[in-house]
Order: C-alpha cells, then sequence, then structure tokens
C-alpha cells in the first residue's frame, strides 16, 4: 500500500541527500521518479535539487498553485512512476499536500516529502502543518546543535551574521542565512537571555 511520508528536520540534517540517494535507488532499478522542488528556491538553478555534499538532479519545480494530482497522474498515464519525491515540502499549499495523499491513495504511488517543520521564529510552515496532520508517516532527519543536542530549530542571520528576529516566513537561502540549533539555545538567542 502506498504511503505519504514525511521527513522533517532543521537547516543541514541532509534532507535533499537522503532524497537524492532514494531517488538514485529507485533508478538504479530502472523505476521512474518524479522530483519536485519548489520554484521559488533557486541556490542550484530552477528546477533542482542540490545537496551540500555535491549530489543533484533536475527536478520539476512547483509553484502555489500548480495542481501536482493533475500533474502526477498525467505523467504516470504516459509512464509508470514508482515514487514521488518532493524537496522543499515546507512550501506546498495545504490542497498541494492533500493532492499529493490522493495520488498516494487513489494512484497507488508512494509519496516522499522532505522539508522543514518551523521557520526561524519557530511558527509552523503551512505545508509542514497539513503533512504532520495528514502524512502516513513522520520521520524526524536529525542533526546536532553546537551544544551537542538534537537541533529542532533555526535561527536566521544576516550578511554580518547577527540575528534577526522578524520578518517575513520565507527568506531561501542556506548556511549564510540560518543556523540550526536546539530548543534551548534558539530560545535564548531569540529572548535574548
Amino acid at each position: 500500500m502506498a504511503k505519504l511520508y514525511f521527513h522533517y528536520a532543521t537547516m543541514n540534517a541532509g534532507k535533499s541527500t537522503m532524497l537524492l540517494q532514494a531517488s538514485y535507488n529507485y533508478r538504479e532499478r530502472g523505476m521512474r521518479t518524479a522530483i519536485f522542488t519548489a520554484s521559488l528556491d533557486d541556490r542550484a538553478g530552477q528546477g533542482r535539487v542540490a545537496s551540500r555534499i555535491g549530489l543533484s538532479s533536475d527536478a520539476i519545480p512547483f509553484g502555489p498553485s500548480d495542481d501536482l494530482f493533475s500533474d502526477l497522474e498525467a505523467m504516470h498515464g504516459q509512464e509508470p512512476i514508482a515514487c514521488v519525491f518532493v524537496d522543499e515540502a515546507q512550501f506546498l499549499s495545504p490542497e498541494q499536500v492533500w493532492q499529493l495523499a490522493r495520488i498516494s491513495d487513489r494512484v497507488g504511488i508512494p509519496v516522499m516529502t522532505y522539508g522543514l517543520r518551523t521557520d526561524f521564529q519557530g511558527k509552523l510552515f503551512p505545508g509542514s502543518l497539513e503533512l504532520l496532520a495528514i502524512a502516513d508517516e513522520l520521520r524526524e532527519v536529525r542533526t546536532i546543535c553546537h551544544c551537542g543536542r538534537k537541533a529542532t530549530m533555526v535561527v536566521r542571520v544576516d550578511e554580518d551574521g547577527k540575528l534577526v528576529r522578524e520578518g517575513a516566513q520565507v527568506d531561501v537561502g542556506g548556511n549564510e542565512k540560518y543556523v540550526s540549533l536546539c530548543r534551548r539555545h534558539w530560545e535564548a538567542q531569540m529572548r535574548c537571555e
């Protein structure tokens, strides 16, 4: 039975690496996969998923109004898809999460999503909220804080490395913009304790 999976973590936990490895495993066995990534994240180039360790792959960019169910159903009708992968899943709309659930439930294709759970202010992203609510399997990908504890939060920093406490929820970036911390150190940073 196909399932909808949500692999979540903070920045720099290896989510994209895991996605690329899993897709490679399918393709190595002659099975077709479909990789999607948020169109607003063009750090690796438009329509590319890349990891910090150098792995990369072409992907299908999605925007907030795209109908992923229709797109995937049409693709699957042309040539069977063994598994769907979605990077930057926090940027899915709630409706797109349901579309992916329908791909799993009605079409029978497993859907593996990877993304952030919370933003730099500790708030859930809309896509992550919906995935936490309806995914069949939740899998935390772990990384560590500078203290050695499990990192579950991120802080945003500006170009001078100074903490940013306010701003838009979405500001795409990597190590130059975000630092993963445990809850204790995140609260100390955000609350100036």
